[in-house]
């Protein structure tokens, strides 16, 4: 019999990769049935430095589901985001701290989400309720994911659930959370080696709103005006990309985890969404977001009331 297969959503990031590897870890020590952790695109820089500061392997890659496979899906419910073949899959559990969107089930299932910052800090939750040791390197990734989905506690999607569960994961992993916080950090906002493809397809994600479709992407950078040196083959990619997706709109947000600010580049014919939305004028396809950090709280929800 196949294992159960875990894994989070498509151009992964360091949560949606660690949460796959807690969550895996759990459920085979829950079960008897064994699970296997997979990921359904390349790591990022920020997702290697923590896997191989802990010493954990990457996740074999995951194309395609077969049907009736037994799948858990972590830090995403919707279709679009997920592997190919989901909707034929046999979803076991949802563990997720997203809006719950796209979603349905053939029969019942176990659904675990919460309003934090991080799935991993959830499912740090479901370990201390079966009462589940947390190893040193599980507990080293999973504090690796909620630094990088909080931005070392200053995102405003950060809990006081997920800065307890960081210090807990700390003290098990043995780091201290502020200086390994920061050097992980910094490890993903070398972008130098990037083509400007693979750049706004790190960490985009598909939406759908009163039938508008439209793709938001974020990179995280200690210098915004480094990743701008190439704004026009950015911009070029990001038109290609919604010619070929069929969408409306794409909005890159360019990050500064140390002043956290971000820029934005808008494409699309839906411009006019994002000047309503953040009440900005774009200039030159930009405009400058003070302290929007964050896509999932101050972005795509804004976004949505105004399409």
């Amino acid at each position: 019999m196949n294992d159960i297969l875990v894994f989070g959503h498509k151009n992964p990031d360091t949560d949606t990769i660690m949460s796959a590897i807690a969550m895996a870890n759990l459920q085979n020590k829950l079960d008897e049935k064994s699970a296997k952790c997979c990921r359904l695109g390349n790591i990022n820089k920020e997702t290697k430095y923590a896997l191989e500061y802990f010493k954990v392997d990457e996740p074999e890659l995951l194309e395609k589901v077969e049907e009736n496979q037994e799948v858990i899906l972590v830090d995403h419910n919707e279709f679009g985001q997920s592997v190919d073949g989901i909707e034929n899959a046999k979803i076991l559990k949802v563990i997720d701290h997203h809006k719950i969107s796209d979603f349905k089930t053939a029969e019942p299932l176990f659904y675990y989400a919460m309003p934090v910052g991080c799935t991993s800090t959830i499912i740090y939750d479901l370990y201390k309720m079966n009462n589940i040791e947390i190893e040193p390197k599980i507990a080293g990734i999973m504090l690796s994911a909620i630094i990088s989905d909080t931005l070392l506690f200053k995102s405003p999607t950060c809990t006081q659930k997920d800065v307890e569960a960081a210090k807990s994961l700390a003290k098990i992993a043995n780091v201290n959370e502020q200086e390994y916080g920061l050097d992980m950090l910094k490890a993903g906002t070398d972008l130098s080696d990037f083509l400007c493809s693979e750049l706004i397809n790190m960490d985009s994600k598909p939406f759908t709103t009163n039938g508008v479709k439209y793709q938001v992407a974020q990179v995280n950078t200690a210098s915004i005006e480094d990743v701008l040196k190439n704004k026009t083959e950015i911009e070029n990619e990001m038109k290609k990309f919604i010619q070929e997706n069929n969408e409306e709109l794409f909005l890159l947000l360019i990050t500064d985890i140390l002043e956290n600010n971000s820029q934005i580049i808008s494409v699309g014919t839906k411009q006019d969404v994002v000047e309503k939305a953040f009440n900005v004028k774009l200039e030159d396809n930009m405009a400058f977001l003070p302290g929007v950090v964050s896509r999932k709280k101050q972005v795509v929800p804004v976004l949505e009331k105004n399409m």
